[in-house]
């Protein structure tokens, strides 16, 4: 695959995305978001990928938010075709994906940015990033998944002060109101992410797929109805290799070799 707008690269069972656009603080155009889908399917296709890792290419941003010139000239059919596809979809698609997602946040994560990040399973940010949903600045608010995800993740009041305030925060109040999962200094993050990205792929794929859809299950439903879903997926587990593996793996005391069966 030949890409414009991202860097996409798969070693040691770890996939790496990086929006490129750093002229423009990696603003995600619609080429880009179509470059983002298309390294989705390709993740999901190979199985030999069993985590991502997604950032923005340079120190100053990890997404800044949408691409501005474009929105300016967007009609409400234009904005929801784009929806179904390569917005909220997208966003959507990452959430679910077959494998876990890391956000690697290495500086400005605003806008449809943070809602990218949001999508992802964890997140880690360098001490410098800035984080928010500023969207209330240009007339618009946050419409691919920024309303939804960022309740659940820091609270129905936090989320609507930086909603309809469009304040932007730094890593630090991020990781306080669990925007961000840690904090590190800039020059740890990349370490420190693919040390969670190799003990992630360490891990069963099908086990890690089967507690990921439970997660977000339960995340969208009630107590009673994710709990249910729970229980199957966890019968589920009893009937792969990878369980047979893991349970002879620790009674021999010897580390398990997951093959994802």
């Amino acid at each position: 695959m030949t890409f414009q707008n991202i860097l996409y690269t798969k070693e040691k069972a770890i996939a790496r995305i990086t929006v490129n656009r750093p002229e423009v603080r990696n603003a995600l155009n619609m080429a880009t978001r179509a470059e983002l889908r298309e390294a989705l399917n390709d993740i999901e296709a190979d199985k030999d990928v069993r985590v991502a890792i997604i950032t923005g290419a340079g120190d100053k941003a990890f997404v800044a938010g949408a691409d501005i010139h474009e929105l300016n000239s967007a009609t409400p059919v234009i904005i929801e075709e784009r929806a179904s596809r390569l917005g909220a979809r997208l966003f959507h698609d990452i959430e679910n994906a077959r494998v876990p997602f890391i956000a690697m946040i290495n500086g400005f994560c605003l806008g449809a940015g943070c809602e990218l990040a949001m999508s992802c399973d964890i997140r880690i940010a360098a001490s410098t990033a800035r984080l928010g949903q500023p969207e209330i600045n240009i007339g618009i608010f946050p419409g691919a998944g920024g309303t939804q995800r960022l309740p659940r993740l820091v609270g129905w009041g936090r989320a609507k002060e930086m909603i309809y305030t469009g304040r932007i925060i730094d890593a630090a109040e991020a990781e306080r109101i669990g925007l961000v999962d840690k904090v590190v200094p800039p020059e740890n993050l990349q370490e420190m992410v693919t040390q969670l990205a190799e003990t992630i792929a360490s891990k069963s794929p099908l086990i890690l797929n089967l507690a990921k859809k439970s997660i977000n299950q339960g995340m969208y439903t009630d107590l009673a109805a994710g709990l249910s879903y729970e229980k199957a997926n966890f019968a589920l587990c009893f009937a792969t290799e990878d369980f047979r593996e893991g349970t002879s793996a620790f009674l021999e005391k010897r580390k398990p070799e997951f093959k994802g069966k």
